[in-house]
């Protein structure tokens, strides 16, 4: 198998693994990643509620990509699905959908409880999710801590929330932070500012009123696929009202199934528009696939989104975002090396700075790599 074919295949944690030095071979990597486990924990009171179930649902589709071991779900799953996502008529059809395993949960297994109250601590990782309006985050099982409430909360905030508590474990099991778990971590929506209080603060947060009709999706990999977890989670009274523009040229290969939320085995192989279009019809949306590579020869038509969410990974092509005729463009990138994989950087467009100053000399960089390679 050559190194591209090897890139396509190999689970991009076990790939982390063998760059960073923590395993020597694919096999040990492996090895290690089947030894992670995690349970997640509802109560039958919450169960029902539908933003439990979005930091529910969001939390096994994560973990399932991450802890190979196994992602357990212990509670009462025997309810309506109360939240608009695609995966069954009911919460344990959709937590086995999406790879959870209804069960007790297994000894010396690290866990999340998804629910408001503060509860005895049953194992050495033991956290809880919490949310109000924009603000998500994860606390110490047992904490008495409140988070101000100042509204209803924001379908989003419990998936923000369910993706620290994925994140959390991830520490405490595979970098062995000792603070994992014993600490509260969380962030508004709103105001990501880390000098904001994200449990006790939220009064200048808007009431969610106006939901997106149109919407250009630029990029269909882990992004673009979060992008539209968090649409499938909107509270659309009519979803075909959505439109979206789904743009990529790329297929889902094996390592798609390691870091894209949406991806599964049925859809390996498949074009990614393709495979995301038929996702978002069966949330209610309506689709248009454009199969153009994006670049500066790109131009968007007066009858087409104005508004695009990127999620590419070439400079090139984010050079080219205000460069297109879109009103308004947010652009989302993660770091590329084992160091810096989890590091996330967000911009808006147009900006301060232009798209071309942003990615000078990151495009530069990649000119070079390409004409070497």
């Amino acid at each position: 198998m050559n190194s591209h074919n090897l890139a396509e295949s190999l689970h991009r944690l076990v790939k982390q693994a063998l760059d960073s030095g923590a395993a020597s071979s694919v096999a040990e990597a492996e090895a290690m990643f089947n030894g992670y486990r995690l349970a997640f924990a509802i109560d039958p009171n919450d169960a029902h509620d539908p933003l439990h179930q979005a930091a529910l649902l969001t939390g096994v589709a994560l973990a399932r990509r991450v802890f190979l071991g196994g992602v357990t779900v212990a509670g009462d799953l025997a309810v309506p699905l109360a939240v608009s996502l695609p995966f069954g008529a009911t919460l344990h059809e959709s937590v086995v959908a999406l790879g959870g395993l209804p069960a007790a949960i297994p000894p010396n297994t690290p866990i999340v409880n998804v629910g408001t109250k503060s509860k005895p601590r049953e194992a050495e990782f033991h956290v809880r999710t919490a949310f109000s309006g924009w603000r998500g985050g994860i606390l110490p099982v047992h904490s008495e801590i409140t988070m101000a409430s100042f509204g209803s909360s924001m379908p989003l905030a419990p998936m923000l929330s369910a993706a620290l508590a994925v994140n959390e474990v991830f520490l405490a099991v595979s970098d062995k932070i000792g603070a994992a778990g014993r600490r509260a971590v969380g962030l508004s929506l709103w105001n990501p500012s880390p000098e904001l209080s994200w449990i006790g603060t939220g009064n200048d947060e808007p009431a969610l009123r106006y939901l997106p009709s149109q919407l250009w999706l630029i990029g269909l990999g882990h992004l673009g696929q979060a992008f539209m977890w968090g649409l499938g989670l909107l509270p659309y009274p009519r979803p075909s009202d959505l439109t979206l523009v789904l743009q990529d040229v790329d297929r889902l290969t094996q390592s798609s199934m390691s870091t894209s939320i949406l991806t599964d085995l049925t859809t390996i192989g498949l074009k990614k528009t393709r495979a995301m279009a038929t996702w978002a019809e069966r949330r209610g949306f309506s689709t248009i696939i454009n199969e153009r590579l994006f670049d500066a020869s790109f131009r968007r038509q007066a009858n087409e989104p104005a508004v695009a969410l990127c999620g590419i990974d070439n400079a090139l092509g984010r050079r080219a975002l205000d460069q297109v005729g879109f009103d308004f463009v947010v652009e989302a990138g993660l770091g590329r090396g084992y160091r810096d994989f989890r590091s996330l950087r967000l911009h808006t467009l147009p900006g301060l700075r232009s798209a071309t100053e942003l990615w000078k000399g990151a495009a530069a960089k990649e000119d070079i790599h390409e004409r070497v390679a």
